[in-house]
């Protein structure tokens, strides 16, 4: 069985967001997560309340650009 959970890493553990009693004493495999940075918005042409209206448009896709298997767009080259 695979199954992907949100944890954080720190001093040398990771710590699961998401108890998983069942998982105790399994193999695992861990993928680091880099950082997102803060997004320059004047950069980006919009102000603040242009950026919320977005953000409330698009909230309905969420659920889908949310799920793991989407990292892999996030590595693309931009055009």
């Amino acid at each position: 069985m695979v199954r992907s959970v949100e944890g954080i890493y720190r001093n040398g553990k990771v710590e699961l967001v998401e108890p998983l009693a069942e998982a105790d004493g399994s193999r695992v495999i861990v993928t680091w997560v880099q950082p997102s940075r803060p997004v320059d918005l004047r950069e980006r042409g919009i102000d603040e309340s242009q950026a919320a209206d977005l953000r409330r448009r698009l909230a309905r896709f969420s659920e889908d650009w949310d799920r793991p298997e989407m990292a892999a767009y996030d590595e693309l080259a931009p055009r």
